[in-house]
């Protein structure tokens, strides 16, 4: 029983975690273009770094 309620509870932050990267994604891409408009390489570069770490945790919990 207490496995099954580990497990649920697990699941359930697995999914609240998916949900902020979904939103933390889209933040970044407005912040990437933004950067694009303005020409900004720095922020372009950082923002792409901050893409592929949400990607790889993504990937990770297999949401993608």
């Amino acid at each position: 029983m207490k496995q099954v309620m580990g497990t649920a509870k697990k699941k359930k932050h697995d999914l609240e975690r998916i949900a902020v990267l979904r939103l933390e994604l889209d933040y970044e891409l407005a912040v990437l273009y933004e950067a694009m408009q303005e020409n900004n390489e720095a922020i372009k570069t950082k923002s792409k770094m901050r893409l592929e770490k949400i990607r790889d945790e993504l990937l990770k919990m297999k949401a993608i």
